[in-house]
C-alpha cells in the first residue's frame, strides 16, 4: 500500500507540475479571455442577473431552470475544497497561493463559459428523453476523425473514475471527521445516514438533485459568508498585512516563520493552482454536464450563468476562507495541521464553540451538496460509455461508496483525486484550444444581438432561423 500511495503522490506531483496541467490551464485561460474579449468581465453584471435574479428562460427545451444547472454546479464545487483545500494550498504554498487561486478563478470564467457553452451546444436526448452533455459528447460531436472520439473516451472514463474521489470519498471522509470531532458522532452512523439521504436523492435524477440545490445551496454559502465576515471584521486592523503577504509572497515565495515550513513561488503557484482547481472546477469539463440539462433558448445564455460558478466559488467563497486563514495569523502556527486551520481560524475569530460549530456544518453542507452533484457527473460519463442501462448501477454504486468514505481512513485519496482530476482536464483542455474559434465567432454573433441577454424565446428564434438561413445560402 506504500508503494501505491508514493506513486499517487508522484503521479499527482507531475500532473500538477509547472511543466503540465499548470500552463495548460492558465495557458487555456488566457488564448479563451483574449479570444472572448474578456467576456468574463465584461458580461458579469447581465449574466449574474439572468442566473440569479431571471432564474429560467421560458418556453426553453431541458430538464432543470438555469438556476438550478448553476446552483447544481456550485453544489458540486462548493465542497470540502473551498474549507480543507484552501487551507491546505495556504498552508503549504503560503499567503501567495491565494492569489494564485484567483487567477485560476478568473482565467478559468472564461474556460467555464467556453466549456458550459459547448455543452448546451452539443447536447442531446438520452432514452429516457433527458438531455445529456458534456465533454463526453461535445469532444466526439465537434472535433472530426478519430481524435475527437478518443478525446471523449478518454474524460469519460477519468471524469467516472474522479467522481468516486472528488465527489465522494473525500467529501464522505470529511463530514464523518468533523461531526466525529465536533460533536462525537461514530462515523459508522455518520456513513449511514448520508446513504440513506444520498440515495434517495440520486433516486429522482437530475430533476430532484436540481431541486435539492437550489434549495438549501444559497442558504449555506450565506451562513459560511457571514461567519466569516464576522470574523475578518473582528480582524480588520489586520486586513491591509494579509493582502500584501498575498500579493508579495504570489512572487517571492514565504520566509520560514516560526512553525511554517516556508514555501517557494513554484510551491505557492502550484498548491494555489491546483486547489484552486480542485475547488472551482474550470477547465474540468465537469460543469458542463450540468449545463446542458439546462431550459435555456441559447448555449451563450448558459455558458454565461454558468460562468458565474466560478466567480461565486472563488472570488468569493474561497477569497472569504483564505481572508480568515492569514488574518487570523492561523498559517504560522506550526501546532495545527494544515487540514485544521480553517476551523482554528473561525474558532479563533467567533465567540465560544461557534467557530468549530459553523466550520463544520459548512464542511457537512457543502460536501453533502458535492456528492449529489458529482454523483450526477460520473452517472452522465458511464453512460456515454454503456448506454442508459448503466445509470442505475452507477447510482447504487455511487451510494454504497458514501459510506466507505465515511469509515475508511483515506491516506492516498487525496492524491488520487487530484491526479484524476488533471487527467479529467486535459482532454478537455485540448478541445476547449481546438474549438476556441467555433466559440468566439458564434457568442460574438449572438452578443450583437442580445447584448443584455433580454431576448424571449421567440425572438431568439426567428434571429437564429435567420442565421442558418444566411449560412446555408453562403454553402
Amino acid at each position: 500500500m506504500e508503494s501505491f500511495s508514493d506513486f499517487a503522490s508522484a503521479a499527482d506531483s507531475f500532473i500538477w507540475s509547472p511543466y503540465l496541467l499548470i500552463p495548460a490551464l492558465i495557458g487555456t485561460g488566457i488564448i479563451l479571455t483574449i479570444r472572448l474579449g474578456a467576456i468574463h468581465l465584461v458580461k458579469l453584471g447581465p449574466a449574474l442577473r439572468l442566473g440569479l435574479i431571471d432564474r429560467n428562460d421560458d418556453d426553453a427545451e431541458g430538464d432543470i431552470t438555469n438556476y438550478q444547472a448553476l446552483a447544481t454546479a456550485l453544489a458540486a464545487t462548493v465542497g470540502v475544497g473551498n474549507i480543507v483545500g484552501v487551507a491546505t494550498a495556504i498552508g503549504l504554498g503560503g499567503p501567495g497561493a491565494l492569489f494564485w487561486m484567483w487567477v485560476t478563478g478568473l482565467l478559468g470564467m472564461a474556460s467555464k463559459y467556453s466549456e458550459a457553452f459547448l455543452g448546451v451546444k452539443y447536447r442531446q436526448t438520452d432514452a429516457a428523453g433527458e438531455q445529456s452533455g458534456g465533454p463526453q459528447y461535445y469532444l466526439r460531436k465537434a472535433i472530426p476523425n478519430g481524435f475527437g472520439k478518443t478525446l471523449g473516451i478518454l474524460f469519460a472514463v477519468f471524469a467516472a473514475l474522479a467522481a468516486f474521489g472528488i465527489g465522494n470519498l473525500t467529501q464522505g471522509n470529511a463530514v464523518a471527521s468533523n461531526l466525529e470531532n465536533s460533536f462525537d458522532i461514530d462515523p459508522t452512523l455518520s456513513g449511514m445516514i448520508m446513504f440513506i439521504l444520498v440515495g434517495a436523492a440520486l433516486m429522482g435524477g437530475i430533476k430532484s438533485i436540481g431541486r435539492i440545490t437550489a434549495s438549501f445551496v444559497p442558504m449555506m454559502i450565506v451562513l459560511y459568508i457571514g461567519a466569516a465576515v464576522w470574523v475578518l471584521v473582528a480582524n480588520v486592523s489586520a486586513l491591509p498585512e494579509t493582502f500584501k503577504l498575498i500579493f508579495t509572497d504570489a512572487f517571492t515565495g514565504t520566509a520560514a516563520v516560526g512553525g511554517f515550513a516556508g514555501s517557494t513561488l513554484i510551491l505557492a503557484l502550484q498548491m494555489g493552482v491546483a486547489r484552486g482547481l480542485f475547488s472551482n472546477e474550470s477547465g474540468l469539463g465537469s460543469g458542463a454536464i450540468a449545463a446542458a440539462a439546462a431550459s435555456t433558448t441559447h448555449p451563450v445564455r448558459q455558458g454565461l450563468v454558468s460562468m458565474t460558478q466560478t466567480f461565486i466559488d472563488t472570488i468569493i467563497v474561497v477569497s472569504f476562507t483564505g481572508l480568515v486563514i492569514i488574518s487570523t495569523g492561523v498559517w504560522q502556527d506550526g501546532n495545527v495541521d494544515t487540514g485544521a486551520l480553517t476551523a482554528e481560524a473561525f474558532s479563533r475569530g467567533l465567540p465560544g464553540h461557534w467557530g468549530g460549530t459553523i466550520v463544520t456544518l459548512s464542511v457537512v453542507f457543502f460536501a453533502f451538496s458535492t456528492m449529489l452533484g458529482w454523483s450526477y457527473y460520473g452517472e452522465r460519463a458511464f453512460e456515454s460509455l454503456v448506454g442508459r442501462r448503466g445509470t442505475g448501477l452507477y447510482r447504487a454504486v455511487f451510494t454504497c461508496v458514501v459510506f466507505v468514505g465515511a469509515v475508511t481512513q483515506l491516506e492516498t485519496v487525496w492524491s488520487v483525486a487530484s491526479a484524476l482530476n488533471g487527467l479529467m482536464a486535459l482532454p478537455n483542455l485540448i478541445g476547449l484550444i481546438v474549438l476556441s474559434g467555433l466559440i468566439a465567432r458564434e457568442t460574438k454573433a449572438y452578443l450583437e444581438f442580445d447584448p443584455q441577454l433580454r431576448a424571449t424565446a421567440a425572438e431568439i428564434d426567428k434571429w437564429q432561423s435567420q442565421q442558418d438561413f444566411e449560412a446555408f445560402s453562403k454553402n
